[in-house]
């Protein structure tokens, strides 16, 4: 089990670290910011990445997610220069992490045992960051942005001993009937 300052110093270690290969920093950053699977990491395109000059989005579920400013610096440098395109097959290729065979992503195997060797144990820090985003938000919102079940999300915040157990999930930007905000209601 990874803490939570655990957690956070890895992060800001490998937000950083310049020594460290670039893409295991994004790998590490996306694992450790939003609990994403290897498996789900690696399946990511530069496509999933949105970013309109303020705000940088990665697209992980729905809605995307934010990204907060200094992981978005690093992720828009990994694109602007990521690795394994030299290939003159794979020069064109969409995946956030491409990998050494054209067309095909990294391997997640291949990612973790890699992740595993700078200090960042893939597992752990998953729980970690899926057990801060519960603590933090109601488990509907994090099933919807991260890309989790809810029943996934509603055992964990069981288990975390987590507080939104009263959040009522479904579509609130709908106001009931006969809602309207304080100071524009009729005397």
């Amino acid at each position: 089990m990874l803490s939570e300052d655990e957690r956070l110093a890895a992060l800001g270690r490998l937000l950083t670290d310049a020594d460290t290969p670039m893409r295991l920093r994004v790998a590490g950053v996306i694992v450790l910011l939003y609990a994403q699977p290897l498996t789900r990491i690696v399946q990511l395109t530069i496509d999933d990445v949105f970013h309109n000059g303020e705000t940088t989005l990665l697209r992980l579920g729905e809605p995307a997610s934010p990204v907060p400013a200094p992981a978005a610096a690093l992720l828009l440098a990994y694109i602007a220069d990521r690795d394994n395109m030299n290939p003159a097959t794979n020069q064109a290729s969409r995946w956030l992490f491409p990998g050494r065979r054209a067309g095909r992503p990294a391997r997640p195997d291949h990612t973790s045992s890699l992740l595993g060797e700078i200090g960042i144990p893939v597992a752990a820090a998953r729980g970690a960051a899926i057990r801060q985003q519960l603590l933090e938000l109601p488990a509907p919102v994090v099933s919807d942005a991260l890309g989790y079940h809810d029943k996934t999300t509603s055992r964990l915040l069981r288990e975390s001993g987590g507080t939104w157990s009263r959040y009522a999930a479904g579509d609130h930007s709908r106001s009931p009937a006969g809602w309207a905000p304080r100071g524009t209601r009729d005397s």
